[in-house]
């Protein structure tokens, strides 16, 4: 194969970081599959680039020349700067790529700017699209493996690209590595519902470990498995093996059905300094939260005891929360995350908003054919934005109650309580810091000026309740400052998207005429 040049760009940012928290802690989200190409891409022999943007460089400066080729990972919400990103190496005459979890969600839109858009990437995969390195325009190339890869490379095998990003973390420096893909649990809005639990094998898990020991006197290590833990006793064998205690400090992600005491003794005697937690609702998912049919007060009890339980062996906990669910209805939802608070001091509260992501989750289809999706520019589609008309509330009843979940759950009052009641020092700082720059300070923020938009900014209310598709001019505005220099990149019209494109996708596959197997008479 001719040997190419390769640039690979891993959007942790959708633009100028402006919160102390992401200046801190930025660099600590990167994905692990840019890096995973990175690696697949210099075993075949070409020259890699690998640029990470974090929102605190001058991306265009960090940006490689003269590439072949440009694979892009990006977020939905830093869809409209990949897109851009595109636009520009295209006109420089580089082939690109797409990949992550916004090329799984609306592959159908971004094959209007990417010559490939990539599903499931597994090496073989990736050979494919450099051998044919082709430009597919007007319409890019959607390809999927079958599922996710057997094997990933290893820590040592990708140490130069952990490296290079380990450099821009300040303070806190964390590796991420992966003991499984996919999830075991099938909750209907997540776009890993129908990925089927793929554990990683353990040797491997145990050689990156002893590599990391090697490196760093200390290491942090995050675990990027949507559910930690779910073989535990397989996984806490290999760290154990591997990782004399408390030589490496965890965090990890998992659910409260997985955390007795018992294992969250084990968990702490082994370093474990994190854990986050899914709640979603106080009135579903018990599967997960362990509560089985209780919900509402008694849930919040429940798990309420739970959580304080794990805050007496690890230090931070960070619970997460799901509003406006169809099943939510008036002041219940807001009211016991609230006294949830009350009882639970230490827990750091992680709020997400009910949105339908392309086509992440079957349960989507359902959204879209009852007409709720709203067409919320890619810019704006993170955890903060709904892109659902709610089912119990108006916009302006839903918001009101954000505004007053958020205030109250980061006042000076339980930002203190929630200081004094973490172990640890970087903790509590972190609280602090997460707390009022990207919470109090950035949600709150935007929460009100919506609000405040939604009776007095007529062309954003009718765009909320669906009396016009075009998007208003409050979302242009911010969408054009926060690109800068790249919104002259943006190609025409991609500021909006047909927020329906999964349900128009099934249905013409659903009518295509089907082709006779080689079999049939």
């Amino acid at each position: 194969m001719h040997k190419l040049k390769i640039g690979i760009i891993d959007l942790v940012a959708k633009a100028p970081t402006r919160t102390m928290w992401m200046r801190v802690m930025g660099a600590n989200f990167v994905s692990i599959m840019p890096q995973v190409v990175a690696t697949w891409c210099e075993e075949q022999g070409h020259d890699v680039t690998l640029v990470t943007y974090t929102g605190r460089e001058n991306l265009l400066e960090e940006l490689p020349a003269g590439v072949d080729f440009v694979f892009i990972s990006s977020f939905t919400e830093a869809a409209l700067l990949s897109y851009a990103l595109s636009n520009l190496f295209r006109s420089r005459g580089a082939i690109t790529a797409i990949g992550g979890p916004h090329a799984r969600c609306y592959s159908q839109d971004a094959q209007k700017y990417f010559d490939y858009v990539l599903g499931f990437t597994d090496r073989a995969l990736i050979h494919e699209v450099l051998l044919d390195r082709a430009r597919h325009r007007p319409v890019g190339l959607h390809l999927s493996a079958d599922q996710h890869p057997v094997r990933l490379p290893g820590v040592s095998e990708r140490w130069k690209f952990i490296e290079l990003t380990l450099r821009k973390a300040p303070f806190v420096k964390i590796v991420p590595l992966l003991s499984s893909l996919g999830c075991p649990y099938s909750c209907e809005f997540c776009i890993d519902s129908t990925v089927p639990y793929q554990p990683l094998d353990t040797d491997a898990l145990k050689e990156d470990l002893s590599f990391l020991l090697r490196k760093f006197k200390h290491p942090r290590v995050g675990w990027h498995d949507p559910n930690f833990g779910v073989r535990f006793d397989s996984c806490m064998n290999a760290i154990e093996e591997a990782v004399p205690p408390g030589r490496i400090d965890f965090i990890a992600e998992s659910t409260l059905s997985l955390l007795s005491e018992s294992r969250v003794k084990r968990l702490k005697h082994n370093g474990f300094k994190a854990l986050l937690p899914g709640i979603e609702s106080w009135f579903d998912m018990g599967k997960k939260s362990k509560t089985g049919k209780t919900t509402g007060l008694d849930k919040v009890r429940m798990v309420s005891d739970q959580v304080n339980m794990i805050l007496r062996h690890i230090p931070y906990v960070q619970t997460n929360h799901i509003f406006g669910l169809d099943g939510d209805e008036g002041s219940a939802p807001f009211e016991l995350t609230k006294r949830f608070l009350d009882l639970s001091p230490g827990a750091f509260p992680a709020y997400s908003m009910l949105s339908a992501f392309g086509q992440a989750a079957p349960l989507n289809l359902e959204f879209q054919r009852a007409n709720r999706v709203l067409p919320f520019p890619f810019h704006f589609l993170s955890n903060i934005q709904m892109n659902i008309k709610p089912r119990n509330y108006s916009w302006a009843e839903f918001y009101d109650y954000l505004i007053d979940v958020t205030k109250y759950s980061f006042s000076p009052r339980l930002t203190v309580r929630r200081f004094l009641a973490n172990g640890e020092t970087i903790p509590r700082w972190l609280n602090v810091v997460r707390g009022f720059s990207s919470e109090r300070f950035g949600r709150v923020k935007y929460y009100s000026e919506i609000r405040r938009r939604l009776e007095t900014d007529r062309p954003l209310r009718r765009f909320f309740e669906q009396e016009t598709t075009e998007i208003p001019e409050y979302f242009v505005k911010k969408v054009r400052r926060d690109l800068g220099e790249f919104w002259d990149w943006l190609p025409d019209g991609a500021i909006g998207h047909d927020p329906n494109a999964y349900l128009v996708s099934t249905e013409k596959a659903c009518s295509s005429p089907s082709i006779p197997s080689a079999g049939a008479a």
